[in-house]
C-alpha cells in the first residue's frame, strides 16, 4: 500500500510540476489572441476571478462611423494628431500622444476619426481600462511582429497615488526594457493635464535658486513624470458662442437640416447649452439629435 501511495505522490508532484511550468506568473495574465480580422478595434477584458488569469481581446462590433471632417473648430488638434498618426502608420517615427482638455470637445472623437481615417491602411485600435494597464506589457508581446500598427487607447485617464497602472504605463512609455514595439502607439485622453490629482498644498514643495528662478520639488515633479513620457502634448478648450453654433450646424446639416432650419434653430441650441450649463461639442451632437429628429424626424 505505501508503494502505491509513493507512487501516487511521484505523479501527482510530476503533474504540479507540468502546471507550474504553463501556468502564468504571480500578476500576469495569459492574453488569448483575438481573430484580428473580425474588427478593426478591440476592447481588452480580463476575467480576474480566474485562477488562470485569463484575458482576451474582444472585438467591437459596432464602431462609431466618426469622420475627421464630422470635427469643427478643432482643426490645430486634428492637424497634428493625424500627422502623427500618418507617421506612425507608415512605419516611420511618431510620438505616444496625451489629449487633455475640457470635457466634451472632441478628444475621443478625434481618436476614433483617426482610426477611420487610415484603418484601411492597416491601423487597429486595442482599448484598456485604466484598471487593466497593469497588463500592459503583455499586451505590447501580444501584438509583437503583428503586419498591424495598433493604437493601445485609454480613455479619460486618470490615477490616484499609488494606483499600479500608473508604474505599468509609466515602464512602457519610458523606453525601458518593457517599451512599446514599433507597431504599438500609446494615445490616452484625461481631464487633468498630468493624470494626478493637483493640491495647493504641492505649492510649497517649489523651491528658489540662487538667481530667483522657481524650480519645482519632489512632489511636482513626481505628479508631470508621466505625462511628459507622452511626446506629443495636444490640448483642447472651451468652445465659445459662436463655436459651438458652428458645431450645431454641422451636426444639423450632416443630419439633413435645412440651411433656414438651422439658423432658426439658433436661440434652441444656446437654450440647450444654458441647461446642460456647457457649450461642449458633445452637447451641440446631442441638441442636433434632438432637434432634427423631433422637427425633421
Amino acid at each position: 500500500m505505501s508503494e502505491q501511495i509513493n507512487q501516487f505522490l511521484q505523479r501527482a508532484e510530476l503533474l504540479v510540476e507540468r502546471l507550474d511550468a504553463i501556468m502564468p506568473l504571480p500578476g500576469r495574465s495569459v492574453i488569448v489572441a483575438p481573430d484580428w480580422t473580425a474588427s478593426i478595434a478591440f476592447r481588452y477584458r480580463k476575467r480576474a476571478a480566474s485562477a488562470w488569469g485569463a484575458a482576451w481581446l474582444e472585438p467591437v462590433r459596432h464602431i462609431g462611423r466618426m469622420q475627421l471632417s464630422d470635427l469643427q473648430e478643432v482643426d490645430t488638434q486634428k492637424e497634428r494628431f493625424t500627422r502623427n498618426l500618418a507617421q506612425f502608420v507608415a512605419g516611420r517615427t511618431a510620438n505616444n500622444v496625451l489629449l487633455t482638455g475640457a470635457r466634451g470637445t472632441g478628444k475621443s472623437s478625434l481618436v476614433r476619426a483617426g482610426l477611420n481615417e487610415f484603418a484601411e491602411k492597416g491601423l487597429r485600435l486595442i482599448e484598456v481600462d485604466k484598471a487593466d494597464l497593469v497588463d500592459l506589457a503583455d499586451l505590447v508581446d501580444l501584438v509583437d511582429g503583428r503586419p498591424e500598427r495598433f493604437i493601445v487607447f485609454s480613455d479619460d485617464l486618470s490615477f490616484d497615488e499609488g494606483e499600479p497602472g500608473y508604474k505599468a504605463l509609466k515602464s512602457v512609455l519610458d523606453g525601458s526594457v518593457s517599451a512599446a514595439g514599433d507597431n504599438v502607439l500609446i494615445v490616452a485622453t484625461s481631464n487633468r493635464r498630468h493624470l494626478l490629482p493637483e493640491y495647493h498644498a504641492d505649492n510649497k514643495s517649489y523651491h528658489r535658486s540662487d538667481d530667483g528662478e522657481l524650480h519645482p520639488g519632489e512632489v511636482v515633479e513626481e505628479k508631470i513624470s508621466l505625462s511628459e513620457r507622452f511626446g506629443l502634448w495636444i490640448s483642447f478648450y472651451p468652445f465659445t458662442q459662436d463655436e459651438y453654433l458652428a458645431i450645431v450646424a454641422q451636426w444639423l446639416s450632416h443630419y439633413g437640416v435645412s440651411a433656414d432650419a438651422i439658423e432658426a434653430a439658433r436661440p434652441q441650441a444656446l437654450v440647450w447649452a444654458i441647461e446642460r450649463g456647457s457649450r461642449s461639442g458633445r452637447v451641440a451632437y446631442q441638441f442636433a439629435r434632438d432637434y432634427s429628429g423631433r422637427e425633421h424626424g
